[in-house]
């Protein structure tokens, strides 16, 4: 694993806040959302950073490792890319998968949009794990994963969340990543301890720390990133300084971006948990030793030798399907379920999905509001609705942008916006960015915009 670089205290970068986070006293290191940087074009706030001699961190959001299909080799390329260009110390991505379907279980394919969770079971490790040898082989710099937040539980899981991890850093030397809002908002969600969790997994993998504010309602908590660090968060932030000093400790903000000084406060919030902690740790009041952690390693294997399924040991009897296929099929029936409207697989929640089937719409309508701000701009308070009805009977299966443009000439088909000049409008703007297509589709919607507005498009 080698020695994990100490960062110290930072904080999200967002464009937003960008003044702001140069502004901030005491900020040691930046992370940035791989996926926004543009190469060619690095954001001057970033060099201006970097030139001051902070580090800056790119945190991948889609590679999906924790998908049944193999890393995307161009989405491990463009990682590899702003590790370099950034001379970052390590990039980090998250334990989860983003999209399913595909070749793989001969079936659309589909996209989240978002993190979710993958089964704690031997056949996703085994998955996993593998995908996780292959991104490490195609970066240039050690990688770490994220553990995430969870509105749903998988029925059937074999391993809890502190021995998956565990697991997986014993078989690939991945180091971790571990968000303290995320293990608040498992132990709301899904009723996990976030002590035992942390009393399971390798704290000295840890390279560095996440924490961040949400907000409960209904007795559901979601992880916001838009709200203020709340409490229980820094308590669980507590505990894991009880068992180890981490390398760095970042703040994250993501929406709803207050002033600088609250930043500021929310930044003293954690140093000071962190002192406390440490002060306590000194005087002797804090036993947690390498007896501790060799008891709950011990636990672990004990698991892994009772309850290994196996598959996993290699002894699996004659079967049709292997670990990705299964794999692939329970996270294709789920997301299915999530984005397309089919029926629940069996054993989950169905409350629970419904939950997360709606937040992950919402999340959608906001994020293609953010790309191509024209819609709602065109729209008005109209857009939300518009778009939530649309996104019942069209899965999104090629991102956020392909997705802003498919809503735009599903409008246009349907002969909207009502008003004539905002109709003209919004097809001369998805004339601009359309990409393109096959020809009779292309050339039917062609004719279709000229007879509607009476104009040649070119």
């Amino acid at each position: 694993m080698g020695t994990i670089e100490k960062l110290g205290t930072g904080i999200g970068w967002r464009p937003e806040i960008a003044t702001a986070v140069e502004e901030l006293p005491g900020i040691d290191w930046v992370e940035v959302v791989a996926e926004n940087l543009c190469p060619s074009h690095l954001p001057d706030s970033l060099l201006r950073l970097r030139e001051r001699g902070v580090t800056v961190v790119p945190h991948g959001v889609s590679l999906g490792v924790g998908g049944a299909e193999r890393p995307a080799a161009d989405r491990l390329a463009a990682l590899a890319e702003r590790a370099l260009l950034l001379e970052s110390p390590l990039v980090t991505e998250h334990i989860a998968f983003v999209r399913a379907g595909g070749p793989l279980t001969a079936s659309p394919g589909l996209e989240a949009g978002h993190l979710l969770p993958v089964p704690r079971t031997w056949d996703a490790l085994h998955v996993l794990c593998e995908n996780v040898r292959a991104a490490q082989d195609a970066l240039p710099v050690p990688l770490a994963l994220e553990n995430i937040a969870a509105l749903i539980s998988w029925p059937d899981e074999e391993l809890t969340e502190g021995q998956f991890l565990a697991e997986l850093v014993e078989r690939t030397g991945v180091r971790l990543l571990i968000d303290v809002a995320n293990l608040h908002t498992n132990h709301v969600n899904r009723g996990e301890d976030p002590a035992a969790a942390l009393d399971e997994l390798p704290v000295e993998a840890i390279a560095y720390v996440h924490v961040a504010g949400g907000v409960e309602k209904d007795g559901v908590w979601h992880d916001t990133h838009a709200h203020p660090v709340t409490a229980p968060v820094l308590d669980v932030l507590a505990q894991l300084r009880d068992r180890v000093d981490p390398p760095g400790v970042l703040l994250e903000r993501d929406d709803d971006f207050p002033p600088a000084a609250e930043l500021a406060g929310e930044l003293s919030a954690i140093r000071e948990t962190l002192a406390a902690r440490e002060a306590v740790t000194a005087r002797g009041a804090v036993t947690v030793g390498e007896s501790a952690t060799a008891r709950e390693a011990a636990a672990v294997k004990e698991t892994v030798t009772a309850g290994e399924s196996a598959t996993a040991r290699g002894t699996a009897p004659a079967s049709t399907t292997g670990p990705r296929q299964r794999l692939g099929l329970a996270e294709t029936a789920l997301l299915s379920a999530l984005v397309a409207g089919t029926p629940s697989p069996e054993g989950f929640d169905t409350r629970r999905l419904g939950v997360q089937s709606r937040a992950l719409a919402a999340k959608r309508a906001d994020v293609v509001a953010q790309v191509a701000p024209e819609l709602p701009a065109l729209l008005g308070a109209g857009y939300r609705t518009a778009f939530l009805a649309y996104a019942k009977s069209r899965p999104m299966t090629g991102g956020y942008r392909r997705d802003a443009l498919d809503f735009a000439e599903q409008l246009l088909r349907a002969g909207l916006p009502a008003d004539a000049a905002a109709r003209r409008r919004l097809a001369l703007w998805w004339q601009e960015r359309s990409a393109p297509r096959r020809p009779t589709r292309a050339a039917r919607f062609a004719r279709a915009a000229r007879t509607r507005f009476g104009r040649a498009y070119r």
